[in-house]
């Protein structure tokens, strides 16, 4: 059970793409006619300025700190080439970036691994090999020595990009997870072993859950017969969703269920077990359907081809929209604190974000019951065996 656990992580691990999706930025402008003369422009200037001057001020330092929470959210949500831990504004009046970089690895006519340190948050560009790069709304662009960005009619970067097999901050927590899960199971298998079948310390913890998975997901779902090939991956998820959630509730910022590509990769993993283990009545029952008309069998046959995609489209779609949603709200509340500015309003904020968040940590474990129950109960479908033609 442990190295099936294990083989389970590193393919995942090993599948997982992580694309940081950027939003494309498009600037417009307009120009309007004047018809009053340079004086007559000047003289309504002046008179403007001496009447709106605090309104103005006001409302631009309003909408800049309404920019800033939208920048903090989107950048909170968003994957990175380092990792960072927090910021502080020093003596000087800068502000300053504590954190370290992850490995940046590219194929682009050979291999090029560097430090993402060396781009210095966007601001150089890096030359590697004879080519060059650089960092552009956090994703890497090849350039010249001087870092031109070229752009089409529709603000589009035209510049190639290479081929990006970075570890970057989602990679690296996927692998801290992953190794925590690898040792926890371990220590478990180690100490029923040494204690003649009793768990001790975290297992103690752990096996009612174990138990759980097994007596009310897998068996009720799958059956006494076949439920023990599948144990292995449902185990394997239901960690593995739970910790990355758990994770994404600390400042560390580490959002890894949010990133539509992990969602998909998990709800493929389900969609191949199921559909390389189903038996023959489940692609007889999804092709020629029993108990019904001949003719009805050829209606129902693209149907029920068509919902075996869109079963674990809809267990991606899931996972990905609760988990986002989840953080948007949580910290546009929390944002909600510094537009009031005072004790009242800021106090509510605070309240309600720290109950949210209370909230969040049963979300957390309630997607990785879901995740895990719909794949138990898909599993099922695929190795239900019918011994007559009816429903």
């Amino acid at each position: 059970m442990l190295r099936k656990i294990f083989a389970l992580l590193i393919a995942l691990f090993l599948i997982i793409p992580t694309a940081v999706f950027a939003d494309n930025h498009q600037e417009s402008a307009h120009q309007e006619d004047s018809t009053v003369t340079h004086d007559e422009a000047h003289e309504h200037e002046a008179t403007e300025a001496l009447h709106d001057t605090h309104g103005t001020h006001t409302e631009h330092e309003e909408l800049d700190l309404k920019a800033r929470i939208k920048a903090d959210i989107k950048h909170h949500l968003q994957d990175s080439y380092d990792f960072h831990l927090f910021s502080y504004t020093g003596a000087d009046g800068r502000e300053h970036h504590v954190g370290f970089p992850l490995p940046v690895i590219l194929i682009d006519g050979g291999l090029h691994i560097f430090l993402s340190s060396a781009f210095h948050h966007g601001e150089k560009v890096v030359e590697s090999k004879g080519n060059y790069y650089i960092l552009h709304h956090n994703k890497i662009y090849k350039t010249d020595a001087e870092g031109t960005i070229e752009y089409d009619e529709h603000h589009h970067v035209l510049n190639a990009k290479p081929l990006d097999f970075s570890i970057t901050k989602n990679v690296f927590m996927i692998i801290v997870i992953m190794s925590i899960i690898f040792f926890i199971f371990k220590g478990m298998a180690s100490s029923y072993q040494k204690n003649g079948g009793l768990p001790t310390g975290i297992g103690r913890f752990l096996e009612p859950i174990i138990l759980y998975i097994r007596d009310d997901i897998a068996i009720p779902n799958i059956g006494e017969k076949h439920y023990k090939r599948y144990m292995s991956y449902l185990l394997t998820v239901f960690f593995f969703v739970w910790i990355v959630n758990l994770f994404g509730l600390t400042p560390l910022g580490v959002n890894i269920t949010n990133n539509i590509a992990v969602t998909f990769c998990l709800a493929i993993l389900t969609y191949l077990i199921t559909t390389f283990t189903a038996n023959k009545y489940y692609w007889k029952h999804i092709f020629w359907m029993p108990g019904v008309p001949a003719p009805m069998k050829v209606v129902l046959a693209p149907i029920e081809l068509l919902g075996t995609f869109i079963k674990p489209f809809s267990l991606m779609i899931r996972l990905y929209a609760n988990i986002t949603a989840g953080h948007i709200v949580l910290m546009s509340i929390l944002g909600l604190m510094f537009v009031f500015a005072n004790w009242i309003g800021s106090s509510l904020s605070f309240l309600l974000a720290f109950v949210l968040s209370i909230l969040e940590l049963l979300v957390a474990a309630l997607q990785a019951y879901i995740f895990t129950m719909l794949s138990a109960l898909y599993f099922g479908t695929a190795v239900e065996e019918h011994h007559d033609d009816h429903h």
